[in-house]
């Protein structure tokens, strides 16, 4: 399995709810780190406590898989069913083509500035 079947695994399993699946995808000793919440989870043990806990997993939509290597960046939507709809970057650090670290990043879209409607291009 490389790089990119790794990640398209973790999204598969993560939407089928299978959290028992990521162990499949992550290293034992793996750190999955949530900068704009300030949280790092090291290792499977916490890693499951986590997921495991989740009052309900989000359904992962992805927009964008790019990497090579070791070096993978998934940019996708994130519905958790509660109606906010989050934009996320994920940055997978893979060994092996395992999932050694994830960084990921999320916010809820906001209405762009109307001072720039003449420079940009609605997407």
């Amino acid at each position: 399995m490389g790089g990119r079947e790794t990640v398209e695994a973790l999204v598969a399993t993560l939407n089928a709810g299978e959290v028992d699946g990521m162990d499949a995808v992550f290293h034992e000793d793996s750190i999955i780190e949530w900068p704009q919440s300030g949280e790092r989870i090291v290792g499977g043990d916490n890693r499951r406590g986590i997921y495991g806990s989740f009052p309900r997993l989000p359904t992962i939509t992805p927009r964008r898989l790019t990497g090579s290597g070791d070096l993978w960046v998934l940019e996708a939507a994130l519905d958790y069913g509660d109606g906010t709809p989050y934009q996320v970057v994920f940055i997978f650090e893979l060994r092996d083509d395992l999932i050694a670290k994830e960084t990921a990043y999320w916010s809820t879209p906001f209405p762009a500035p109307e001072w720039r409607t003449a420079w940009v291009e609605q997407i």
